[in-house]
């Protein structure tokens, strides 16, 4: 007697539209920043939609665990990178590190493999107003995060939430030659 094959369950993605979290929907973490702004506006706009399970799971997570307690912190929030998939990657000018950085979630590449191996989620985030150090400090003293990233006062800040939840924080110090290096921050 053949042996009966047991079909891999299916996994319906939620509407884009849903909420993710008290002040987000799905749409709000996958459709920002400059360069999915940009595509939109063409003939052929990036749709830049999760399709693994665990990303969808990891943008709710980013969403309650950290964005919302932000906005009742600090109001208002501009998401300016949130997820990036494969499609979206591959127009993003700059240096970018999707294999390190967590905005591709648990997404894989061509060969099946995680474009991320850390996975979770990651969105860069500014307060208007608010200097990015004291919204990382609010950050990592009261939130569960995995990655916190310092690019400057005035420029947004970069955190990401995963199953590490190494609680590191860097500020990137910008060297003569252009380079930007991570320096950990320790203390906060």
């Amino acid at each position: 007697m053949p042996t009966p094959t047991i079909a891999a369950p299916s996994f319906a993605a939620p509407d884009p539209d849903q909420p993710c979290s008290k002040h987000f929907r799905y749409r709000d973490l996958v459709q920002c920043g400059e360069t999915w702004t940009r595509l939109a506006s063409t003939a052929a706009p990036c749709a830049n939609l999760p399709q693994q399970p665990e990303t969808w799971v990891g943008l709710q997570q980013l969403a309650q665990a950290i964005l919302d307690p932000l906005c009742e912190q600090f109001w208002p929030l501009e998401l300016t990178y949130g997820f990036a998939g494969p499609a979206l990657t591959r127009h993003i000018r700059g240096r970018i590190a999707p294999s390190l950085d967590q905005h591709a979630g648990s997404e894989l590449n061509r060969a099946g493999r995680l474009v991320c191996a850390r996975r979770g989620q990651a969105c860069d985030v500014r307060v208007p107003g608010v200097a990015a150090s004291d919204v990382a400090r609010f950050i990592s003293q009261n939130l569960p995060f995995d990655r916190l990233y310092l690019y400057g006062d005035d420029r947004p800040l970069h955190v990401s939430i995963g199953p590490d939840d190494s609680r590191a924080v860097y500020r990137l110090e910008l060297l003569a030659s252009g380079r930007r290096v991570p320096r950990r921050v320790v203390g906060w």
